[in-house]
């Protein structure tokens, strides 16, 4: 029996015009591999979109809870708790016993008010850590009415329980089950991430075109002047971007679930229903839901031209291989030549390691070696009864 311990997904995207990933220059990013430089999507942008994506496939609409990602999420907790009738001093105390008491940022210098209560780096707490905190504060607010009775009461419901956050259903949020979160406090729980998403690239040389633009000035126009309100330019670019993304299914189903990854599939089906209900989410998002900076202008939206899922439980490996060599610019069909790399890669994978199980979908006609050909709902659908079934 195979389990489908590893779900990979290539992709191909093709996007014209546009600014997908911005680099710390407002550049699009770009990436030296083989023999040009490729322009690229960066894995944090687009987890980005994909988390925040709101259609019929969004995260928030499986019923768990999500989470808040942010330098502020104290401030939220201590003005919920003025909300439920704490005072402003003790609200404020409560909240930076929780910052210096463990909960999520031990350094950093004492200060009033808001910059108190702000971390060092945006940290990701889940929706039901969040309600927990609040709750517990509320109570220890009520019971200890002076600052530094309460600033104790918080400290030592933090050492005495910890166990209790951590074992939280769903407590750090979808959002940490899938892309994990990495924490130095002693109190929250890490959570090691169960998907694996790539830098995305192209496959050919980077195409990129200084867009020069002018802002008109209505008024002054119509005053008879010439000339505009502002000179501008942007970095814009086009392209064919091979995207690889990896699902640890035992990592999710242990992150959804509170069970050991090596249970996974020793468990009953129905814990395995949720984690099969978020990559069946998960496939839409990816093939569907599309990057990119000054929307307004560009309009960066596109589907997938391609994608390939396989499943099994040998550990993964990229195809990013197939386009160390960039395709050629001119000559040929770019997006056929590109899912022809892709097909002749896989059948040397093949005959040098044997063949996984697969499905893709695909605009022009593929000749995928191994692999059946779906629509987009019948795939997810295909690969989401895989995970229930656990083979």
């Amino acid at each position: 029996m195979t389990y489908p311990r590893f779900i990979q997904i290539h992709t191909l995207h093709s996007y014209s015009a546009a600014l997908l990933n911005r680099d710390d220059s407002g550049m699009a990013k770009r990436l030296p591999m083989g023999d040009a430089i490729r322009t690229r999507i960066s894995s944090q942008c687009l987890k980005r979109h994909w988390r925040v994506a709101e259609d019929r496939h969004a995260l928030s609409t499986l019923g768990v809870p999500m989470a808040v990602r942010s330098r502020e999420t104290l401030a939220l907790v201590r003005d919920e708790l003025v909300r439920n009738g704490v005072s402003e001093a003790l609200a404020q105390t409560a909240v930076e016993a929780l910052r210096f008491g463990g909960l999520l940022d031990k350094a950093g210098k004492v200060r009033k008010g808001d910059e108190a209560v702000k971390t060092g780096q945006a940290v990701l707490l889940g929706t039901a850590e969040i309600k927990y905190l609040v709750e517990r504060c509320t109570a220890l607010a009520r019971e200890h009415q002076d600052e530094d009775g309460l600033k104790a009461a918080v400290a030592a419901f933090l050492k005495n329980e910890s166990a209790n956050i951590v074992a939280l259903k769903h407590g750090s949020g979808l959002e940490s089950a899938l892309f994990g979160r990495m924490v130095t406090s002693d109190v929250l729980a890490q959570r090691d991430a169960a998907v694996y998403v790539a830098h995305a690239f192209t496959v050919h040389e980077a195409q990129v075109e200084n867009d020069y633009f002018t802002v008109v000035d209505d008024l002054l126009r119509e005053a008879g002047e010439q000339g505009s309100a502002g000179i501008f330019d942007t970095e814009l670019a086009s392209g064919l971007y091979y995207g690889y993304v990896v699902v640890d299914v035992p990592q999710l189903v242990a992150n959804l679930e509170g069970i050991a990854a090596s249970e996974c599939f020793n468990a009953s089906p129905d814990r395995r229903e949720l984690a099969a209900q978020v990559v069946h989410h998960l496939l839409h998002l990816i093939a569907t839901v599309s990057p990119g900076a000054k929307r307004g202008s560009t309009a960066p939206f596109g589907y997938a031209n391609l994608m390939l899922v396989e499943t099994g439980d040998w550990q993964p490996r990229s195809l990013s291989a197939a386009f160390e060599t960039a395709l050629p610019l001119r000559g040929h069909d770019i997006r056929n030549a590109a899912v022809d790399r892709i097909a002749q890669e896989l059948k040397k994978h093949d005959a040098a390691y044997g063949a996984l199980d697969r499905g893709f979908v695909a605009l022009n006609p593929a000749d995928i070696p191994n692999a059946k050909h779906y629509s987009l709902d019948k795939l997810a659908n295909w690969v989401q009864t895989r995970i229930v079934k656990g083979a």
